[in-house]
């Protein structure tokens, strides 16, 4: 699977949260958390290459295309995390855990929560 740019995360991002979606839709969404449009050129050649890449399908309705996530949210985190902890932690997730905490991102009690979450699957 092939790393997304941050514009390419940013787009697939409102991909997976509207499942199935034009262009138009991603304008108008990148629009309301900005508080500006970018070009539709711009977005409609990002969809392009998220197509090509694979990360997205799309139908055709006449002119008109609409766009489906063809990747997983939960598939692509998984990827990018484990190449996280492989460059940066030595491998190991404990590294990863134990930064989070010495960098106060994660607090006792969080990670508490979440052995206990873990416990009870």
């Amino acid at each position: 699977m092939q790393k997304l740019t941050k514009a390419e995360e940013e787009v697939m991002h409102i991909i997976w949260q509207k499942e199935r979606c034009l262009v138009s839709d991603i304008l108008e969404e990148m629009k309301q958390a900005n508080g500006k449009k970018p070009p539709h050129s711009t977005i409609s050649s990002i969809v392009r290459i998220l197509d090509k890449k694979e990360f997205v399908g799309h139908k055709a309705y006449g002119r008109t295309y609409e766009y489906f996530p063809l990747v997983a949210k939960e598939d692509y985190s998984k990827k990018r995390v484990g190449k996280l902890v492989s460059d940066y932690f030595e491998g190991s997730m404990s590294n990863l855990v134990s930064f989070l905490v010495k960098e106060e991102d994660l607090t006792l009690a969080e990670l508490r929560e979440m052995v206990e979450k873990l416990e009870e699957e």
